[in-house]
C-alpha cells in the first residue's frame, strides 16, 4: 500500500512540474497564421516560430503559413535571417479569425539613424586629451590575481557580483540557477523539440536563447565561465552548443547541490 501511495505521489509531482509554467484553466489549440514581409506583403518561407510558453516550434511553408500549439496569452517568437525578430501575444480574436497575418520588418528598415561624430583633433595634446570620451567602466583588481575585472557603469551591484564570482563560483551558480527554476526546467523541453534545436543550431546571437530561458546574455556567460568553459567557446559556439553546455552545467549543479 505504501509503495502504491509513493508511486502516485511521484506521478503527481512529475505532472505538476511539467505543467507549472502553464495555466491549467487555459486549453491549448492549433493556432494558424501567415508571416509576410512588412514592406512588400510577400509571404516569408522558413521563418522560425517558437511558442515561448509551451516550448514548441515550427517553420513557415512556401506560402508563409504555419500552425503551432498555443493558448490565449501565449507569446510567439518569430525569427528570420535579415529581419528583425518579433514577439506576438496570442489573443482570442486570432483564434476566431483565420486571416491573421504577422508582418516582419527587414533590418535595413528597422535600423535607426546613426550619426557618426569623428574626433575633432587640433594637434595640441593638452586640448585633444580633454576632448576624448572617458570610459566610466571601472576596472577592479584584487591582490594576488594577475588580471583586473571590469564591473561596468550601469549595474550598481557589479562590484559585488564580480567579487562573488571570484571568491565563490558555486554561490554564483546557486544564485543563477536557484532563482530561475522554471527556466531551467525548460531546458529539457527545448532539447526535445527538433524545430527549436534546428533554429538554435543556425544562430550565434543568443537572442532566441535568452527569450526561451529568460536569462540575460551576461548570465549565460557567467554560468559557462563558472562551469569551466573557455572564453573562446562562449564567444564562438552556436546557440545549440551553448544550450547543451548550460544543460550539462545545470545537471552537474543539481548533483553537487544534492550532496550539500
Amino acid at each position: 500500500m505504501k509503495k502504491q501511495i509513493l508511486l502516485w505521489l511521484a506521478l503527481l509531482s512529475s505532472v505538476l512540474i511539467f505543467a507549472q509554467d502553464r495555466d491549467p484553466d487555459v486549453q491549448s489549440d492549433q493556432f494558424s497564421a501567415v508571416v509576410i514581409n512588412a514592406q512588400t506583403d510577400e509571404p516569408l518561407e522558413s521563418v522560425h516560430v517558437v511558442n515561448l510558453n509551451q516550448v514548441v516550434g515550427t517553420i513557415t511553408n512556401e506560402r508563409g503559413e504555419f500552425s503551432i500549439r498555443a493558448a490565449v496569452n501565449d507569446t510567439l517568437y518569430f525569427s528570420y535571417l535579415g529581419f528583425k525578430s518579433q514577439k506576438i501575444r496570442v489573443t482570442n480574436d486570432m483564434f476566431k479569425f483565420s486571416d491573421t497575418k504577422i508582418a516582419l520588418t527587414e533590418l535595413a528598415y528597422a535600423l535607426e539613424e546613426v550619426i557618426v561624430r569623428p574626433y575633432q583633433l587640433t594637434g595640441y595634446l593638452e586640448i585633444d586629451v580633454k576632448n576624448l570620451p572617458i570610459n566610466t567602466a571601472y576596472q577592479y583588481s584584487i591582490s594576488g590575481l594577475s588580471k583586473s575585472y571590469e564591473a561596468g557603469n550601469k549595474n550598481p551591484s557589479a562590484v559585488t557580483k564580480v567579487l562573488g564570482a571570484i571568491l565563490n563560483p558555486a554561490d554564483l551558480l546557486r544564485n543563477l540557477f536557484g532563482k530561475k527554476p522554471n527556466q531551467m526546467r525548460k531546458l529539457r523541453l527545448i532539447k526535445e523539440d527538433d524545430e527549436i534545436r534546428d533554429l538554435l543550431a543556425s544562430k550565434f546571437d543568443r537572442e532566441t536563447l535568452t527569450e526561451l530561458l529568460q536569462l540575460e546574455k551576461v548570465d549565460i556567460e557567467d554560468i559557462l565561465s563558472n562551469c569551466n568553459f573557455s572564453k573562446s567557446f562562449i564567444t564562438t559556439a552556436n546557440d545549440l552548443q551553448i544550450l547543451d553546455a548550460i544543460s550539462s552545467c545545470y545537471e552537474d549543479y543539481k548533483v553537487l547541490n544534492r550532496k550539500r
